[in-house]
């Protein structure tokens, strides 16, 4: 069932964000949103997430409007880890995954036996277990990510959105985190809908791109069939020379020259 984004119109005040887009995410992939600045690539993942309220359209959790959806009961199928994340410099790891548990508790809030070893397993899949006392602003950018990470798990989602989860990370980090993401979505059949900004990442790691381009849906479809020299023209201003990767099995890219907007 997954999601289904049917005719999204989305505003920041008078100024049309989101354009009429239609997108369907099936269960168990991994989808990449891409497209230039200020296209609206993480405006969409706000709306999919409830944290935008479009005007006009609807996004659909399992066939469900999610908008008359239970909030509690959104939480529990779908995790959302914006780009800018903000905790107190005295909380540890492993206090930090637990408010992932939050929403399956009843009144109270207390964690129970279960949840506990919930924490305890999400700790262990991001490979924080020697980590797990040290305060979270200690950590290194890379682990600081796969604490956030391990929230997220957490709260046993079916769906996992990331709104450009490797931003200031350096190259060792991003890959890193995108191996988790990767190894996650494999091994729990977690449905993963993340904003890259890097095309070659998104090649590597993704089943489906969508691109987006002044707010409306450019072109979607596998990576093969989106990182091509005509695309890359058209919506990134890039001529390109495009390259098969025999070992992951993906196109790659290498920019020759980048065409300058004429006003």
């Amino acid at each position: 069932m997954g999601i289904k984004v049917q005719d999204l119109y989305v505003n920041y005040g008078e100024k049309e964000v989101i354009k009429g887009v239609n997108l369907q995410i099936e269960d168990g992939h991994v989808v990449t949103v891409i497209g230039p600045n200020g296209s609206g690539k993480s405006t969409i993942l706000k709306s999919i997430s409830r944290c935008l309220k479009p005007v006009k359209g609807k996004v659909y959790l399992d066939d469900e409007n999610i908008y008359t959806i239970n909030t509690k009961k959104v939480a529990q199928k779908l995790a959302i880890l914006p780009q800018v994340k903000n905790v107190s410099s005295d909380v540890v790891v492993e206090e930090l995954v637990s408010y992932g548990r939050y929403p399956h508790l009843g009144f109270g809030k207390k964690l129970k036996k279960e949840d506990l070893e919930i924490v305890d397993w999400a700790i262990e899949k991001t490979g924080l277990k020697d980590l797990r006392k040290r305060f979270v602003a200690t950590l290194s950018g890379g682990e600081r990510q796969r604490a956030w990470i391990a929230m997220s798990l957490a709260q046993k989602p079916k769906i996992l959105l990331l709104d450009e989860p490797t931003t200031f990370l350096d190259i060792s980090y991003q890959l890193e985190v995108l191996e988790l993401i990767k190894e996650l979505n494999q091994t729990l059949n977690l449905t993963v809908v993340m904003v890259l900004h890097d095309l070659n990442q998104a090649a590597r790691y993704s089943d489906e791109i969508f691109v987006i381009k002044d707010g409306k849906l450019s072109k979607s479809g596998c990576p093969e069939d989106i990182i091509n020299a005509s695309l890359l023209k058209d919506v990134f201003r890039i001529e390109a020379d495009i390259y098969e990767d025999s070992i992951n099995n993906c196109p790659y890219f290498i920019p020759k020259k980048i065409n300058k907007v004429v006003n």
